[in-house]
């Protein structure tokens, strides 16, 4: 093993040692050591524990794991990490189990704001999913205004509707008082703005204070209920830290954000950046929005880009912006939510990225002339990047196919020849609907359901990602091994398991892949960046029950530690 991991030891002596456990490199060979020593914000030596103890001096933390596993720190392929810390700006309605609970706790927000100030709070149901509403109340009903009048009669009240993609299930639901409708003028003569809205109304006509949004991104929030308060740039840059920490605690130490970002949400990681409070590395793509200027040709407009975004994009190992999200559309509901603009909600991504399907082609052909990556999460997208690709070779380029719900064998193909990198969206097609794309699809097409061991079997990287539903990487990491399905308990396309091994490696060194730093990290080796994270169970060893339950107990970025669960 010495030979086989260790090299030489660096004159510095070390300032970590962990040893005593069970380092799961992830290098080449998948080779496993007893212990890892780093110094700076590099890893110095990989081996056996005489080794590494060897490099300490009288300064050195040294670490004993008492045979804990250690392995590279988790990489998220499409992260959405803002969202977790956003959930701290509006309080909570968890945990309540009748709708008496939910005015019970308005009631007590009331308590304790200013007369005539809004009270915002989190959906209804139970964090992550939202799940069962309203079966999970004792009432088997949503509350109305008239509850909320009664909790809170001096003041205007908003329950905001889920960030549909949690749950990945509609309608969403949202609640309006009395005083939170006359402030949004809204009466029993508003129209609902979109086919996909309801405004539900009793029988005399007047609005019951529910809305419906038949459609997985709000459209009532963005439009007839603008005037709750919203999520300022304040609460982004705040929030954004404890985002990072709450990701950490499941050992992961990169995101890729491949649906893009939003100005106001760029802005707020240039000032965590700047403000030293950056504790997770970070490859945001660029979310343009296309109706806010008349753009009459993409070339000009991407050869300006190209002096940033070309290559590998514009910054640093901690924070990088590199690539271009594209899309086909825009939708009616696009326009409609789009008209907050910059203000983005849950999204954190533009909402008018959609083009018609060929100037969504002239997009992307631009941006294969000046080499900037083009970043796709919607099948749709295959075809034009072969069309590209026959005028403009991008096989070089690693962009980007996200989100990946089901392939054809054909496209699998198209995926390889074309020199693609995928990233998985298990959280949404096996764990939650992967019982309906195996009715929609049939037996016999079962395992074009995230068919990743056909993608990786085909020479294709795949890269693990949680989509922020719930955070936590090792969730993927059981869908791609076990592939459960929430409501039948079943396996979804069991013949496109992973192996541990492959799970780890797709959650790890494919996703440094993706934004072009395989080099430097995704695995524990030798001069490579120095994250990690010591777990509370052996992802290679772990029963399928605790699988994905494993948390961090210590998760080191850049050689400290930015996540200790006992501090």
């Amino acid at each position: 093993m010495e030979a086989l991991l260790a090299k030489e030891p660096h004159v510095r002596a070390a300032d970590v040692v962990l040893h005593g456990g069970k380092i799961i490199t992830v290098n080449a060979g998948f080779a496993i050591a007893e212990a890892v020593a780093i110094a700076g914000n590099r890893i110095a030596y990989i081996g056996a524990n005489a080794g590494a103890l060897a490099m300490a001096d009288a300064r050195t933390q040294v670490i004993d794991l008492k045979g804990r596993a250690v392995m590279p720190g988790l990489i998220d392929g499409h992260a959405h990490m803002d969202r977790e810390g956003l959930k701290q700006v509006f309080p909570s309605l968890a945990n309540a189990r009748s709708v008496a609970e939910v005015k019970s706790m308005v009631a007590e927000l009331a308590q304790r704001t200013p007369k005539g100030e809004w009270i915002v709070t989190m959906p209804l149901g139970d964090p992550p999913y939202y799940f069962d509403v309203p079966e999970c109340y004792a009432e088997k009903r949503l509350p109305t205004r008239q509850d909320l009048d009664e909790a809170a009669p001096d003041h205007p009240v908003y329950i905001r509707p889920i960030w549909g993609f949690w749950r990945h299930t509609t309608p969403l639901v949202s609640v309006a008082n009395s005083r939170a409708l006359a402030l949004a003028g809204i009466t029993k003569n508003t129209v609902a703005p979109s086919d996909t809205v309801v405004i539900d109304k009793d029988a005399t006509g007047e609005p019951t204070g529910i809305f419906y949004d038949n459609t997985i991104m709000s459209v009532v929030e963005m439009t007839l209920m603008r005037a709750a308060t919203g999520f300022s740039l304040e609460d982004r840059t705040r929030t954004l830290p404890a985002a990072m920490r709450a990701y950490h605690a499941f050992g992961t130490t990169s995101i890729f954000e491949e649906h893009g970002v939003a100005g106001e949400l760029l802005r707020a990681y240039k000032i965590v950046r700047e403000s030293g409070a950056q504790t997770m590395r970070a490859t945001l793509v660029i979310s343009p929005k296309w109706n806010a200027a008349a753009v009459e040709k993409f070339e000009p407009v991407v050869e300006a880009w190209a002096s940033w975004l070309a290559g590998h994009g514009f910054g640093d190992d901690w924070l990088r912006v590199s690539g271009v999200f594209v899309d086909i559309g825009p939708s009616r509901e696009d326009e409609l939510r789009a008209g907050t603009w910059p203000y983005t909600g849950w999204a954190g991504f533009n909402f008018a990225t959609g083009l018609a399907r060929e100037r969504a082609k002239e997009l992307c052909l631009a941006c294969a002339k000046h080499k900037i990556r083009v970043v796709a999460i919607w099948p749709n997208m295959l075809e034009v990047f072969d069309e590209v690709n026959r005028e403009i070779d991008i096989t070089g380029q690693r962009w980007v196919l996200g989100h990946i719900s089901a392939l054809t064998p054909a496209q699998i193909a198209k995926v390889r020849e074309l020199g693609l990198v995928v990233t998985s969206h298990t959280n949404r097609y096996v764990f939650k609907e992967g019982h309906l794309l195996k009715e929609k699809l049939g037996p016999e097409r079962e395992n074009e359901i995230a068919p990743l061991k056909s993608l990786i079997e085909a020479g294709v990287r795949v890269a693990l990602a949680t989509d922020n539903v719930p955070n936590s990487m090792f969730y993927p990491v059981w869908q791609s091994i076990y592939r459960r399905n929430r409501y039948t308990g079943e396996a979804v396309a069991p013949a496109q398991a992973l192996t541990r091994e492959q799970a780890l490696r797709a959650a790890t060194i494919n996703g440094a892949y993706v934004t072009w730093e395989e080099d430097s990290k995704g695995s524990i080796e030798v001069g490579k960046l120095a994250d990690l994270a010591v777990l509370s169970h052996d992802p290679l060893t772990a029963e399928e029950v605790v699988l994905k339950d494993i948390r961090a107990e210590m998760t080191f970025v850049d050689g400290r530690i930015v996540y200790n669960a006992t501090s």
